[in-house]
């Protein structure tokens, strides 16, 4: 579990307790014990089987696909996924591939409703872009709905990420979206519920030279494989 359902949870006993000591009214007390129950769902963190392949990239987030669309940005032509998650969702956030975080850029916004098409503009989002070893890039955007009022990102540029590796928390409804670059193969449906760390969303395409960043954790691996030999 996330540690801010303990927060949410213990806040929710003591208001009972308060409340219970000033009414004695065991209805009035049954409120905020039923939000200290809610909120410890909620923040609930399950693992998760991450798929083993290469170039795949897994969902960031449980939630339904509610978009799958070809955008044009100013680095080239990309493939939009959006992920809607709704209250009942888990809200823990993972690593959609593995590489090394090139940029993670937080923008305040608007809290519209995050189903809206315009909410991945205006609305308040983190965007990241991941570098792969094999020399692909892929962004995805942490996206605040109507409700959401707080994004949590735990990685940093130039951090080194796994595949499903837990990287943040969006609260209460939200929305993800997922930018692949040309000729990524997506292997899911409009319409379709995935899930975070463990859905496949696509294959990403053969990139033309691995980065030397790669390259050089490739070898400082074979030496370290070598030495404990």
């Amino acid at each position: 579990m996330v540690r801010d359902g303990y927060y949410y949870g213990l806040a929710g006993v003591l208001l009972a307790g308060l409340l219970f000591a000033l009414t004695h009214s065991y209805v009035l007390v049954a409120i905020p014990l039923l939000l200290a129950a809610f909120f410890l769902w909620f923040f609930r963190d399950p693992n998760r089987e991450i798929p083993l392949g290469d170039r795949l990239v897994v969902a960031p987030a449980d939630g339904k696909l509610t978009a799958l669309e070809e955008i044009v940005t100013p680095a080239g032509k990309r493939t939009r996924l959006s992920i809607f998650l709704n209250v009942f969702d888990v809200h823990v956030n993972r690593s959609p591939v593995e590489g090394l975080v090139r940029s993670a850029v937080y923008k305040r916004g608007a809290y519209r409703n995050a189903m809206h098409p315009d909410s991945s503009v205006v609305n308040e989002q983190n965007v990241v872009e991941i570098e792969t070893p094999e020399g692909n890039t892929v962004g995805f955007a942490q996206i605040a709905g109507l409700l959401a009022r707080r994004i949590v990102f735990t990685a940093k540029p130039g951090d080194l990420v796994e595949r499903g590796e837990r990287i943040g928390l969006m609260k209460f409804g939200s929305r993800m979206d997922v930018l692949l670059p040309e000729g990524s193969k997506v292997r899911v449906k409009l319409g379709q519920r995935v899930v975070g760390g463990t859905t496949v969303l696509a294959e990403l395409p053969d990139p033309p030279a691995p980065p030397e960043w790669a390259e050089e954790e490739a070898l400082a691996g074979a030496h370290l494989h070598l030495g404990d030999r």
